[in-house]
């Protein structure tokens, strides 16, 4: 397999701009590049930066009904909101140039499976890409076309036969589970807030899969305020077990970083190191199980400055086998740009200074504790369905 890594990344990604104020800024992209790059992290022989083209309307409705596409053209060529398809909301209101910019992402996760799956690439990254709430015939949660989504769909027209989906986002990946609800060869694994205290309100424990796929659709739903340890013991508990039994060929996981305990509309508590930490385990799966297929996509993160650039840097270097030492200084070539935008400087360090320790499932269950409750209303809903047993690795 080709050793090098595709990162997608082009000065017109940043077109993805739903205006002045929305949360959803263009500039968290612009800065994580920009600090990759300071770091070398996109100089080596070993990385392809590639730019993305607008996807086909056909390559959309793959996924998305026509009507839908044909709403957000409208709604990008002349301004035209449509509502009852999330156009023109709160969450995603209508911008010119709307379709084009969504259908960007799209292409560069498309690319970036299709390079990794013939060989052409060992790794790739999306980082504008997981935009995993947008539904088959709408927009939502500032998510307009399902790049991942389209990218898996692709992968099965390609020839894949097992594509494991794992989710790391604070919100659930709803628009991802919905579209392969029912196909038994995609497992969405998604580890979240719960539904009951955020967005989208779904992905609850007993959410499994539909009657041709049980046990597909795997959810941990985390109660407001989880903590370093407590969120890496949901993943320790029910990641790698389900992702080892499915046994996919390739492996695409969205790397939100609005779990972070500074993040403006969530609430959990998670530390950079813990989210570093998630992606270096998403890594090493791919390599144990996917024979290192492993395409690694953005998502939500709206601590701009504060969190954003840090957490996917790490995701850069994890993917490109340069990892970056936590106790790395922040750049001061990067500090002189954050000053001139901002009129601050950012983080001095490439951590948040947290152990980023667990303690493994293995080491026995709480039943006191609203963590370990979650993990094991997720492993009994799911675990027998997929052959495993819910009280044992």
């Amino acid at each position: 397999m080709a050793a090098v890594v595709q990162v997608v990344w082009a000065p017109e990604l940043l077109g993805y701009d739903f205006g002045a104020g929305h949360p959803m800024a263009p500039l968290r992209l612009e800065l994580t590049m920009e600090l990759a790059r300071v770091l070398g992290l996109l100089s080596g022989d070993d990385v392809r930066l590639v730019g993305a083209g607008p996807a086909s309307d056909a390559l959309l409705q793959t996924v998305h009904e026509s009507a839908y596409v044909a709403a957000v053209h409208a709604a990008s060529d002349r301004g035209t909101p449509d509502p009852a398809r999330g156009l023109g909301t709160d969450d995603d209101p209508v911008f010119r140039g709307m379709h084009e910019a969504a259908a960007r992402i799209v292409t560069g996760s498309v690319d970036a499976v299709l390079a990794v799956w013939r060989g052409d690439a060992e790794h790739a990254v999306n980082l504008t890409g997981g935009m995993h709430h947008a539904m088959p015939g709408a927009a939502s949660g500032f998510c307009v076309y399902n790049d991942a989504a389209v990218a898996i769909h692709r992968l099965l027209d390609e020839g894949a036969q097992r594509v494991a989906y794992v989710d790391l986002d604070a919100h659930h990946g709803d628009g991802v589970q919905k579209v392969f609800w029912d196909d038994p060869r995609v497992l969405t694994v998604s580890v979240h807030e719960s539904g009951h205290t955020l967005f989208p309100g779904t992905g609850h424990a007993r959410e499994t899969g539909g009657p041709g796929a049980p046990g597909t659709a795997v959810n941990v739903a985390l109660p407001a305020h989880t903590r370093d340890a407590a969120w890496l013991r949901a993943i320790d508990a029910v990641v790698p077990a389900v992702v080892r039994e499915f046994a996919p060929e390739l492996i695409v996981s969205q790397h939100g970083c609005d779990a972070h305990i500074e993040d403006p509309i969530t609430n959990l508590g998670v530390s950079i190191d813990a989210e570093r930490l998630g992606a270096v385990r998403m890594h090493d799966l791919a390599h144990e199980v996917a024979g290192g297929r492993w395409v690694a996509l953005g998502g939500g993160g709206y601590a701009i400055l504060d969190v954003v650039p840090r957490a996917w840097t790490h995701v850069i270097g994890i993917a490109t086998h340069h990892p970056v030492d936590p106790a790395t200084r922040v750049p001061e070539e990067w500090q002189e740009e954050v000053v001139r935008r901002y009129g601050r400087r950012g983080p001095e360090h490439m951590t948040d200074g947290e152990p980023a320790v667990f303690r493994p499932w293995a080491a026995g269950y709480d039943p006191s504790d609203d963590v370990d409750r979650a993990i094991r209303a997720t492993r009994a809903a799911v675990f027998p369905l997929l052959g495993l047993d819910p009280e044992h690795d």
